[in-house]
């Protein structure tokens, strides 16, 4: 009967709290390059070129380029490879996978009078994937500060009776976990698992009124750690594009564009001391969250021929409005845990769904084309992420949570360099891009970002009504991660390698 009633828990229940932080902003504001064999060797840099089905996603004005229609589909092989610091330990992992990386087809219409300034129109239907969440990193090594503090810290800066986190007559964990979450909030439930799983106590457990707790794996001061972080998932885009020449002169464009989040994340910590005199001496704390989204954006565009040679660019990406939702599913355990404390790992915590809205973004662009024989482009993009928004604004968390973006984060730079170089029916290519840090130099609270530097490497044969193309990427970042934003607020210094092979095949109609 008991595991009945947790299972409908499981189902029904719904939670009247958010939780949401920084890192949920960042991870769907922040675009990979992805795309055509092509447009990634040349490391994105396509606002002025177009002629690509990727380049409609940088400037919609891109598919107006296509002398006639065109259809590419692209794999990729991405690889991943995490380096890891916290404290004194160092670990390494990886992670690889293949996927559909992008598919479009842009439709070419000529006008037939020949009087009109407007030679022709086009139609285009592409499919992005503008982020990749699979990732995996395990920081270990010794700290002295103890995971007790995510929940006595909890208790410090808040009033959490200690009755609310006794049972009721009859009343199961998983109901109360439920139940508190409901009634009370997040926070309420966190100090429940500390209480529940023996790692915290009240300093008066005959007292239901005392909002004093201590930690019962003191008088340690040396604690083993292990966190381990797993995710999967993709941001994928839909764009709808209509694009159009006007003379010889003028490329102009829209994108309407669809958008979906699909997002999966495990973190797992362990934690032992050899404290003969601390009660807690071994700890498990997981938490697993299912992240579902949709959203809408639009783009403008406009690619203009200065001179015959020379191309200029300029295009405008709205924010992106997301509807999401969230799950959360937690478990908690150790040598002093109740043992019935197990159950609260079946219960499902349902967020309300929320709406995030991204930074807008502009692009410049120029390009040269040196007629036959290849190309030089270059894109210079900004956005401001200190923009983000959760909404609704008017909720207190979220208002405290967008005013703290603001300070934290900022504007921020992309660069892309592309260059290529033809040899007949050949194609050598090349790129470079520089990223700069989402995050205020000046801000040192919570995670960090350094910039990120990348390069890239391709080539491309035509066989006239097909086309093959092949690239090679490579990007590095460093962040530091904090685990846990309240309490345990050490940090795992995290050294990314991203490398991506990109193979498309594309045909002209």
């Amino acid at each position: 009967m008991k595991k009945l009633i947790v299972l409908t828990l499981g189902l029904v229940f719904t939670q009247i709290f958010y939780a949401q932080d920084i890192n949920d902003a960042l991870r769907y504001s922040q675009d990979n390059i992805q795309g055509t064999a092509r447009f990634r060797a040349l490391s994105g840099a396509f606002g002025a070129l177009g002629g690509d089905m990727s380049a409609v996603g940088i400037n919609p004005a891109g598919s107006a380029v296509f002398t006639g229609s065109h259809i590419s589909i692209s794999l990729a092989n991405n690889h991943l490879k995490n380096n890891t610091q916290y404290f004194e330990g160092h670990s390494k992992a990886t992670n690889s996978n293949f996927d559909l990386n992008q598919t479009g087809a842009a439709f070419v219409f000529y006008n037939g009078n020949q009087n009109s300034n407007w030679k022709k129109f086009t139609l285009a239907v592409a499919y992005d994937k503008t982020g990749d969440f699979d990732n995996d990193w395990l920081a270990q090594g010794t700290s002295n500060l103890s995971i007790d503090r995510y929940f006595l810290d909890r208790t410090e800066t808040g009033q959490f009776p200690f009755g609310v986190l006794t049972l009721q007559n009859g009343e199961y964990l998983e109901e109360a976990y439920a139940d508190i979450g409901t009634n009370y909030g997040y926070d309420y439930q966190q100090v429940f698992l500390g209480y529940w799983a023996g790692i915290i106590d009240p300093d008066d457990d005959t007292d239901m009124q005392t909002t004093n707790y201590i930690s019962n794996t003191a008088p340690a001061t040396s604690f083993n750690q292990e966190h381990y972080y797993a995710s999967s998932g993709y941001n994928g885009k839909f764009s709808f594009n209509f694009a159009t020449q006007f003379k010889d002169k003028l490329y102009l464009g829209l994108n309407l564009n669809s958008h979906f989040i699909n997002y999966d994340s495990i973190t797992s910590f362990y934690e032992t001391n050899s404290n003969p005199n601390s009660l807690a001496n071994n700890i498990l704390f997981e938490n697993s969250l299912s992240t579902i989204g949709s959203g809408f954006s639009f783009q403008i565009g406009a690619i203009a021929n200065i001179t015959k040679n020379l191309r200029a660019g300029l295009s405008y990406a709205s924010p992106t409005w997301y509807h999401i939702e969230e799950e959360l599913t937690q478990n908690i355990d150790s040598n002093m845990a109740d043992q019935d404390i197990g159950y609260i790992s079946t219960v499902t915590n349902i967020y309300p769904s929320y709406k995030l809205q991204t930074p807008s973004e502009f692009t410049g662009s120029l390009a040269y084309i040196f007629g036959k024989y290849g190309l030089l482009s270059f894109d210079y993009a900004v956005k401001d992420y200190g923009s983000i928004k959760f909404k609704p604004t008017s909720d207190a968390y979220f208002s405290h949570l967008n005013q703290s973006m603001s300070n934290r984060l900022t504007l921020a730079s992309t660069y892309r360099l592309g260059g290529e170089f033809r040899i007949k029916q050949l194609s050598l290519r090349a790129g470079y891009r520089f990223e700069e840090s989402p995050y205020d130099n000046n801000d040192n609270n919570g995670n960090t970002m350094s910039d990120l530097n990348g390069y890239s490497l391709g080539f491309g044969y035509s066989f006239g009504r097909f086309n093959l193309d092949l690239s090679f990427d490579h990007a590095a970042r460093e962040y530091e991660n904090q685990l846990y934003n309240v309490g345990l607020t050490n940090k795992a210094k995290i050294d990314s390698k991203s490398s991506n092979v990109i193979l498309t095949l594309g045909f002209n109609l």
